[in-house]
């Protein structure tokens, strides 16, 4: 655990009933049984850091064709969507289809593009982060370099519990103590999808009132554990074949059977937009 790892007598807060569902901003794009949110890199860290600051607490979401083809049978990751109050499009593809469907996004604003310049706004504003996710080395790793590159950028902790959706969730709640103990203003939650948008919208008032960023693999890139793709691979939409060369055990399941999906949920997508300009005349 860090050093800096800030005390605090802050009582804890009661377990969750029933979460109230967050207001979208105005125009949503729907991917299949989830949204992306229409708003720039620029605009997505204004929001986040407003939300902070308003202490409404709250979660953001990063979906990408992954997300997308495995809400089709997942229903709670569905309800985790729709608890978000921000969504924001991670990968060239949704940008892709959502053009293709007439509805376009403004921009790819993935968890990693993201990291860097929300960590130097909470810099700027004094706010306090908190890693949760990955393993202890990488978020010491991670801190250190991104302590670096964004001076007076505040590290409350992190912790790496082990999460099992239907198993005990003794060691998150344990986890999330200490995020709480550290007055957290940011949680970034690093374990890849759909674990962390389970946590984020299970554990929603044990971290509040931290706004928490669901960031996938940004922690092992910023620590430099997995390489990231050359800008180019990424402005072509290769990031996912560039991440399979360098895990190729761990996600070609993943990318070459599960994410096939994405080519059939289009089309229905497609299919269900010129039946509804067609009933609108």
């Amino acid at each position: 655990m860090s050093q800096d790892f800030a005390e605090s007598t802050q009582p804890s807060r009661s377990a969750r009933s029933q979460v109230k569902l967050q207001q979208r901003p105005a125009r949503a794009i729907r991917f299949g049984h989830i949204h992306a949110d229409a708003v720039t890199a620029a605009d997505a860290i204004d929001r986040i850091v407003d939300r902070v600051r308003s202490g409404e607490g709250g979660y953001v979401v990063t979906p990408n064709v992954d997300h997308v083809c495995l809400a089709e049978h997942d229903a709670e990751l569905r309800t985790a969507y729709r608890g978000a109050f921000l969504s924001i499009p991670d990968g060239k593809p949704l940008l892709w289809i959502a053009s293709w469907l007439g509805t376009p996004l403004p921009e790819k604003v993935s968890g990693s593009d993201l990291l860097l310049p929300l960590l130097r706004r909470a810099a700027d504003e004094g706010l306090t982060v908190f890693f949760l996710g990955s393993t202890e080395a990488t978020c010491a790793a991670a801190a250190r370099n991104l302590a670096a590159q964004c001076p007076g950028l505040r590290i409350g902790g992190w912790a790496s519990p082990f999460f099992d959706p239907a198993g005990d969730p003794t060691d998150v709640e344990d986890a999330l103590e200490k995020v709480s103990a550290a007055q957290t203003d940011l949680l970034l939650v690093a374990m890849g999808g759909p674990k962390q948008e389970y946590l984020l919208w299970r554990y929603l008032e044990s971290y509040a009132p931290a706004v928490g960023v669901g960031v996938g693999a940004s922690l092992e890139f910023a620590a430099g554990s997995v390489r990231r793709a050359p800008r180019w691979v990424s402005d072509h939409g290769l990031e996912w074949l560039f991440r399979l060369t360098q895990e190729p055990g761990r996600l070609w399941r993943r990318y070459l059977i599960r994410d096939r999906d994405i080519v059939r949920i289009a089309w229905r997508m497609r299919r269900e937009a010129r039946r509804e300009r067609v009933e609108s005349v």
